[in-house]
């Protein structure tokens, strides 16, 4: 089996705000095995500024990876430990390659277009006229749960932004969550938490910055609003600490990104502990193409959870790779008529 790697930049439609500023591009790595004509694809996702795998020997590694291909998959995800964005590629790789479809990943009703995955639709950060005019868009196109980022503009703002969705759409329409990305400071969290809860929210995601375990399994447990766990679970590598981690601060949910903890493998060691002490969970995707996406919403699929899931990223690439990935009606389709373009 020979083994190589790329690069490529994606780039988006329209800058995104986060919290961590504003985002015009996104760069990602494809590895491509190829053995007697037979090929398989996978994407390592790294996250610059967020993956614990952004390291200046990232590449290297990489290319480590390729030259040791033969080494086979479970020897490779052992060595690449601190490595998850390359240990899901190759997870990806290895599917693709040993698969009759290299795209069809897990074979299932979603693939075969007869069922589909319910998602959240995505809110960008931006001035408040056009935060609302995103979530109307999203209603008009039929989701009943959408996810908005805080935490860049005046908190104030943010909360008028939430009183004025509520004031037109009652929670019974629409679903809504937010993502504050650790944006409070933890003395601050607790009472925007509760003045949050008057809009009747699904939940919060990583109110506070990953680390602080104390004051997060405090905020857990006097918390008046759910409160998933995202950037919490990054660079938390063996079963042991994963499981200790979740005794210590008792989240209400947890957030699955492939791409950040670790793959497949990975993302299945932290909802078996999650599952064992009745936390919930739901997975999200993390700006990959859709080669990557594609392998994240097949797994997902398996999974059975009736949660909306954080599938939506799509559309939000101009140069991203032709996929059958759709959405409609706040459901992420797998469409049989589009046919993959692996045009770079």
């Amino acid at each position: 089996m020979q083994a190589k790697y790329f690069k490529y930049q994606l780039e988006f439609k329209q800058a995104s705000g986060t919290s961590r500023g504003v985002l015009t591009y996104k760069d990602t790595w494809f590895i491509q095995l190829e053995h007697d004509s037979v090929e398989g694809i996978g994407e390592c996702g790294m996250f610059r500024g967020l993956s614990i795998d952004d390291r200046i020997d990232f590449e290297t590694k990489l290319a480590w990876t390729c030259q040791n291909i033969n080494l086979g998959l479970n020897a490779l995800l052992d060595n690449l430990i601190e490595f998850p964005s390359i240990q899901f590629g190759l997870e990806m790789a290895f599917k693709s390659f040993y698969q009759k479809d290299s795209f069809e990943l897990f074979p299932s009703k979603f693939t075969k277009g007869k069922d589909s995955i319910p998602i959240n639709g995505l809110i960008w950060m931006g001035d408040k006229s056009f935060m609302k005019q995103q979530i109307k868009d999203k209603l008009s196109t039929g989701f009943t749960c959408i996810k908005l980022k805080i935490g860049s503009i005046d908190f104030e703002k943010e909360l008028e932004l939430l009183k004025s969705i509520r004031q037109e759409f009652g929670s019974e329409t629409i679903e809504i969550r937010v993502d504050a990305n650790g944006a409070f400071m933890p003395n601050e969290a607790l009472e925007k938490l509760k003045l949050l809860s008057d809009y009747n929210l699904h939940s919060i995601e990583q109110p506070i910055q990953q680390g602080q375990l104390h004051e997060m399994a405090h905020l857990c447990a006097e918390t008046p609003l759910p409160i998933a766990l995202d950037e919490e679970l990054i660079g938390v590598f063996s079963v042991t600490k994963k499981d200790l981690l979740l005794q210590t601060i008792k989240p209400q949910y947890i957030i699955l990104k492939p791409t950040l903890v670790g793959g497949f493998k990975g993302s299945q060691e932290w909802i078996d502990l999650a599952e064992s002490i009745n936390i919930g969970w739901w997975v999200t995707s993390a700006l990959e193409s859709n080669i990557g996406l594609n392998a994240i919403a097949q797994w997902t699929y398996t999974l059975k959870s009736p949660l909306p899931q954080g599938l939506g990223t799509g559309r939000l690439f101009s140069n991203n790779i032709q996929a059958p990935l759709a959405v409609d009606s706040g459901k992420l389709f797998y469409d049989s008529k589009t046919k993959w373009n692996l045009k770079f």
